[in-house]
This record gives C-alpha cells, structure tokens and sequence, in this order.
C-alpha cells in the first residue's frame, strides 16, 4: 500500500489500540475495529493533527470505513 494509508493505518492502530494487521481499506470501524462514538472523535482529531486537515462533524459521520477515511484525506490534501 502507499505512504498515505500507512500513516492513517498507525493512526487508527494507535487510537483505536488494534493490530495494524486488522487494518485493511473494507475494514469497518464499528464492526471489525471496535470503535464506539468517542473513538471515533478521537480518530477524527488525530487525522486533523495529522494531515493538517479540518473535518466537519457531518463528514466525520460519514466514514464507516478505512477506505472513507483515507478517500476523504486523500482528496483534502
């Protein structure tokens, strides 16, 4: 994979506290990661540090999974 989504990969594997193994772009959040409402902010306040970015909280209820995540960075840089 690229550069991109192994930088958001050890940032959900960090906030998240799953094995980066687990992380693949289908994995959902909710379902195969884990992650509850306030993991999820804290997700998305990672990612904004991270990348630099702003992410309005509608969007942020948008993701479900790695692959809209890493598409929405992606396209913000």
């Amino acid at each position: 994979m690229d550069e991109l989504f192994e930088r958001v990969k050890k940032i959900i594997a960090d906030k998240l506290e799953v094995e980066e193994g687990k992380i693949t772009m289908d994995a959902s959040f909710r379902q195969d990661l884990g992650a509850d409402s306030l993991d999820t902010y804290e997700l998305v306040y990672a990612i904004e540090e991270e990348f630099n970015i702003k992410i309005e909280d509608e969007k942020a209820n948008e993701f479900e999974t790695v692959k809209d995540a890493y598409e929405f960075i992606k396209s913000a840089q």
